[in-house]
Formats: C-alpha cells, structure tokens, sequence
C-alpha cells in the first residue's frame, strides 16, 4: 500500500540492554541525500513523552511510562531511539546507518533471578525489580497437604516465545488538510485503542483520527498492543503533511513485538493412595520484560487456570512480575494459559508414575463429572466474577480424545520397542479455559437498496474468518442469503467503538451482537413488507433475501425493494430511523469455559535424543460451532503453535541481555513435514453465557500442547531416570538429560 508520494520511515534501536543514553547524534544522518527528517525525543517535545495507557487508563503496579522514544535510558535490545524518514527505503537505509548513539551501559538484568538479586532498578523508585502480585486460595492447602499420602512437585519453566506473525507489523499514514483528518492503515489488531493512543499523544480529537486495519498475516497477540511505532509514523504524516510509511522488519519483529510466556514456578500436587487430589499449590515468576504492560491480566490468567478440570479441594496458588532487560511482555496466543496447564499436567504424570497408575486413569478419577455442573471452583475470574464452568461433559471428551488418538494401541506398540533405541510415548493433557472476556462488542446490521447486507463490526480479523463466520449469523436471524452478506470490520469511520480481536471472543461477543442486530433488522423489514403486502406482520417470512406472506411464497419482495420503500414508510414511524438498520452491543456477564483434551505419541531417539511426533489427537468443547470447519481450522493453527512450545521454540537472550534468537536461522518454526495429521474432534455443549451457545475457540489449540509433549516423552524415557521440568524439549536438552541420568546410575 503506497499512496503517491510516499515517503520511509525507520527507527533507530538501542544495541544496548540497559544504558544511558549520553547523546543522539542526527546531524550526518540529517545531511544525506534524500532525507526528509530526522527526530530524537528532545525533537518531539511537542507531543507526549510516553505510550498512553489503554483507554486512557493508567498502568497497574508500580508507577512507570514506556517512551515514544527513549530520552535518557534504554532498556532492552530493540527500543526506539530516534526515527528517520527519507524519500524511500534504500536512501532511509543509509541514512539509518548514519545516526551515531554514544551510551553509558548499565547492567543488565537478564534473567529473573539475576533482576530480583541486583541492587539495579529498571525504574526508578521502586524498591526492587518485582511487581503485580497475584495471588488465589479455595480451601485451606497446608491441611490438605498435611492428610496427603502422596505428593509430587518440583520447578518448572515454561520458555518466551516470539508469535512471528508470516506478515511483521507495517503502517502507513496521510493527512488530509482540507478535511482536518489523518488516516492510518497499519497491521493491528485493535483499531481503536490505536486510533485513542495516536490522539493521546499527537493531542487530536479522536474523531480526526481514522485507523483501517487491511488483510493482516498474523496477530496472535502481540499485534494488539499499542507500540512506538506506529504513532511516531501518524506523527511523521502530520508534521510532513505527506504520505510516511513503516515495514517492520524480520529481526526488528524478534526484537520488538512483545513476547511472552517466560514463567517459572515452583509447584507441588498431594494426593490420596487411590489418586484423589487434595491438595495443589504453585508459587512462580513472570518474565514480563521492561516494562509490565500487560498488568496482572496474565499471572491472574495462570492462577485460575491452573486446577483446571479436575476436582480440587484445596488451592494455593501466587505468582508476581519481574521486570527484565527484555523485550516487553504481550499476551501472546492462550496468553497465562499454557503455563498452567503445563505445571498442572506434569503434576499429573509425575503423580500418576508414583502412583503406579496409567496417567489417563489419574485424570478419569479427578475430572469434573457431567452431574457437577455448573461446578464452582472458588476462584474469582478477572473480571470480578465468580469462576463458574459452563455446562459439559469432559470425562466423555477425554474418552474421546483417547479413542480419536487410539490410546491403547499405542500403548500396545509401546511394549514392543520398550528396550529398542528409539522408544514410543504417550502423552495427555486437559485444560479448561475461560473465552470470551468482555466487556463488550457491538455490529451494525444494514440492507443496502441494492439487497445487499452489510454487517459493520468493531473487531478486526487476522485469518480466524470472521467474515464468514459472522456473516452465517447475520444471514441465519436476518433471512438473507450468505452471497449477500458483506462483513466489515478494523475501520474506526464504519463503527464506533470494539474492544479488539484477542481472548477468543469475537464469535461469543460479537456473535450475539451481530445476531440481535439482524433480528431487529428482521423485525423493521416485516413491518414495511407488512405494508406493501397488506397483511400483518407476523404473517411475513423473510427467506433467501425475500419477504412473502405464510403460504403465499410466489408473491415476493427482494429486501432491496423493502430497504427502498423503508425510507418513506409509516411502518416504521415513532422508531429510531426509518431504514433498514440497527447497531446493538452485547454484554456477556462473564466468560465462558470451554473445555479440551489432547494427547500425542513420540518416537524418541535415545541416543540423539531426537523426538518424532507420531500422532496427535484434539477434542475441544466450543460450545455451538457456527462453522465446524473453521473451529477445526483454528484448533489446527493453535495447535502447532502449542506443539512448537514443546518441541522448538524459545526466545533466547545472553547474559549482557542481547537477543539469540533473532532470526528464523535461531528461531526454530515448525514446518509441514514435522507434523502428522492432526485428528480433531468437537464435543458440544452450549454455553449458557451468550444466546448462541458459543463458547471460545481461537487461542484453545495452542494450550496444552507443551504439556502434551513434555509428557509423552518422559512417557518414553522415564525408566531411565528423565524427567522433564522445562520446554521446549530439543534434542540437545534431551540428551542432556539422558547422559545426566546415565551419570546418576552409574553413581
């Protein structure tokens, strides 16, 4: 997307994990063919200083401010110092080159404990490096643990990861002087909190402000925060009074799209001699970067999802942020999520081997069952409302997902390469999730004269198909045709407000908007049609587009004709306007709790400690699948994302907090040919939180797939001394582990 006259944006990053910035010099950089402009922070001393906070909040936990662009010190490999804008990329690239940065290194605080042992500050005035305790109790833990007969734990590390969307993030933003008004395309997630951010900092009135969000290549997360970025290019727009573009880079993706994950727990699980649970507890550190902008969204996230579906008398679970020489924290795919159902899940097994029991046994006889429901943990969601699951029946789910991967036969094949080089293993792993979090989404529904249906909503799509998902919907209560249905959605001119595409909850928000919408359009339609048939309007049916009276289907009205007359209609006198149009907003009470299992078969091979994944198995409970193919779709995507967690991926940084991992040559993706097909099952029930039963479904796949790995090759190895208290599980840590217990033996 390059308008005329399009001038090139770049941002120059600190080389640095932790500095004084003593001077930022521009002058040779300024002085080079084509360059339009070149800004450090004292050069913008005409807009805020800081990223606004979301909505015009303010940032919880102890007081700090993440820059535009860094004034006086630097704090993680990657932030924005100054931008440079030229007449096009290869000239802005020289003139990159150009910008001489003179730093005071500091120490850097590259590790948790490294940033919780030193007398350095990331930020001034705090007292030590740590922040947003989160904390949660249901029974009392120590007397559960006291009556234990049988009680595993140990430290467990889930990595960082980068969400390395195919598509990094771009922008690209023009004024238009005689209308007063700055459009800005970027590759976002959430249009609005940009549009709010931009006329926070540049002193805009919103409504000046226009944020379009095109076809995006990935979000996953990471893409629906707010960063420097893409405001300093609004900015660059308007102080140029031309066209400023930006495209994100590889390695300045790894360097500064948020990462997140990175949690380290210490976690121990009692139990009777039969495998009842009685008691659970963790108390662990978040890695949230230098700056904890994500709040305690996502340690909250971790300790109400870690008892997961199973019965859990007594709970104890705290956890608090450490603020790092890191990239910043971001709530990637599942975001807190995935951590605890990989503590949980390795308790299980753990469990299960001192118990002597098979680890699916252990599970069956700590499920939630059928006739619990709605069972209350006694946590509290983040919301502020009590934790209550959504009907279902996961002992039946998890039966599936056994039977989807052929469990027993796998254990059957097991047998039979028990003392062979390369071992089989089974894993499993279960989640229950809260989806959906509101507090809000709205959808304007409109019959265009020419028949055609728009649907206008405030969420924006990155491949999850929104579009035909909720044009389903609107079809279905409208009684249009699919064909005529257009959604539109990540436009701030088209509607007015969303809260953004994140914590799986466009189909179960924005469903139920959409839906009342076309009902109410539905209703308007009839009267008119009312009118031109004579005959009342209960007696209309409005099917494929058309609108006839009960019984007399020949005699049509197209909903184009309906839209046209609506406009001159008494029909519809004394009601909000007189077209074929409404905009409503739905308003969950709370989230929904879906439910899932998955389960895999390794191969590993003890003497490279390579692993191949056999088989996998998915059952996920999305409550009502408006579309099965697209649920299966997005079970698919998260999936592998989960599988990576366990198998590749980690974001890796030195001791002097330079990043390891910054390209796709270091940071391990999975590809096609590393997967076998992934087998998914649905087991609806629907949720009794929004009126279409949806519960969510787009961050479920990427859950318990570390956990499932991790199980299924201790699973392979365990009689010969492994056990596994970190991901990914690469061959090069394997081995490490096999020639470690190797050594213990020999001992």
């Amino acid at each position: 997307m390059t308008p005329a006259n399009t001038a090139r944006l770049g941002v120059v990053r600190s080389v640095h994990a932790h500095a004084r910035l003593r001077t930022v010099d521009l002058k040779v950089a300024r002085q080079r063919p084509g360059v339009l402009a070149a800004w450090a922070a004292g050069d913008l001393a005409d807009l805020a200083r800081a990223v606004p906070a979301a909505w015009g909040g303010s940032h919880k936990g102890r007081p700090f401010a993440v820059p535009l662009l860094a004034a006086e010190r630097v704090r993680y490999v990657g932030e924005p110092i100054a931008v440079v804008i030229a007449e096009d990329a290869h000239r802005l690239h020289d003139a990159l080159e150009a910008v001489a940065v003179d730093y005071e290194p500091l120490p850097a605080l590259a590790t948790i404990d490294t940033a919780l042992a030193s007398a350095t500050r990331l930020h001034e005035g705090w007292s030590d490096n740590s922040t947003l305790p989160v904390s949660a109790k249901v029974g009392d833990a120590d007397a559960g643990f006291a009556r234990a007969e049988v009680t595993v734990g140990g430290r467990f590390r889930h990595p960082r990861l980068a969400a390395v969307p195919i598509e990094p993030r771009g922008a690209v933003a023009w004024p238009d002087r005689d209308a007063g008004t700055l459009t800005i395309w970027a590759s976002i997630q959430n249009p609005y909190r940009l549009r709010d951010a931009i006329a926070g900092t540049l002193g805009l009135p919103a409504e000046s402000i226009r944020v379009r969000v095109p076809d995006v290549g990935g979000g996953f997360g990471p893409k629906g925060d707010v960063y420097p970025d893409e405001i300093l290019v609004a900015a660059a727009a308007l102080r140029l009074g031309r066209p400023v573009k930006w495209i994100e880079g590889r390695r300045e993706d790894f360097m500064a799209l948020g990462h997140d994950r990175d949690q380290v727990h210490e976690a121990r699980l009692g139990l009777t001699r039969d495998g009842r649970i009685v008691a659970l507890e963790t108390a662990f550190v978040a890695d949230v970067g230098a700056y904890p902008s994500q709040g305690d969204g996502l340690t909250a996230n971790t300790v109400n999802h870690l008892p997961g579906p199973y019965r859990v008398p007594a709970y104890r679970g705290a956890g608090h942020s450490v603020v790092t020489t890191k990239t910043l924290n971001a709530a990637y795919r599942a975001a807190g999520r995935p951590e605890a159902v990989f503590v949980m899940e390795r308790l299980m097994d753990l469990a299960a081997r001192k118990l002597g029991l098979d680890p699916a046994e252990l599970r069956r006889r700590n499920l939630v069952r059928p006739e619990q429901m709605p069972y209350r943990p006694g946590l509290t969601y983040k919301d502020g409302v009590a934790v209550s699951y959504d009907p279902g029946d996961f002992p039946a789910a998890f039966e599936r997902a056994l039977t989807l991967l052929d469990y027993d036969g796998w254990r059957r094949r097991q047998k039979t390469q028990a003392t062979t080089g390369r071992r089989l293993g089974v894993g499993v792993a279960c989640y229950a999730q809260g989806t959906g979090l509101g507090p809000y989404e709205g959808a304007t529904v409109r019959v265009d004269p020419t028949g055609k249906v728009y649907v206008f909503i405030g969420v924006a799509a990155q491949g999850q198909g929104h579009a035909t998902t909720l044009a389903q919907v609107a079809a279905g209560e409208l009684g249009a045709t699919f064909e005529d249905v257009t959604v539109v959605g990540g436009d701030t001119e088209r509607f007015p407000i969303g809260m953004g595409t994140g914590g799986s909850r466009v189909a179960a928000n924005a469903g139920p908007a959409v839906a009342s919408a076309a009902r109410e359009v539905r209703t308007k339609a009839a009267r008119v049609a009312a009118e031109l048939l004579e005959c009342a309007p209960e007696d209309v049916r409005i099917e494929a587009s058309r609108a006839f009276v009960a019984g007399v289907p020949d005699r049509a009205l197209p909903l184009g004709r309906l839209a046209h007359a609506a406009v001159k209609s008494k029909a519809l006198r004394g009601g909000p306007d007189p077209t074929l149009n409404a905009c409503t907003y739905f308003y969950p009470d709370t989230v929904t709790w879906a439910f899932g299992t998955h389960a895999a078969a390794v191969e590993v091979d003890v003497e490279t400690g390579a692993t191949r994944l056999c088989a996998y198995a998915i059952v996920h409970d999305p409550g009502r699948a408006i579309n099965p193919t697209i649920v299966t779709a997005q079970l698919h995507g998260g999936a592998v994302q989960g599988l990576a967690a366990g198998l590749l991926e980690e974001i890796v940084y030195d001791r002097d907090g330079q990043l390891v991992t910054g390209s796709l040559m270091d940071y391990a993706l999975p590809r096609a040919d590393d997967l076998p097909p992934l087998a998914v099952a649905l087991d609806e029930h629907p949720s009794v939180v929004n009126p279409l039963g949806i519960k969510g479904v787009g961050e479920s796949g990427a859950i318990p797939g570390a956990a499932v790995i991790a199980n299924a090759i201790e699973d392979a190895v365990a009689d010969l001394g492994v056990v596994i208290h970190e991901v990914p599980v690469t061959p090069a840590r394997l081995h490490a582990l096999l020639a470690a217990a190797r050594h213990g033996a020999r001992a």
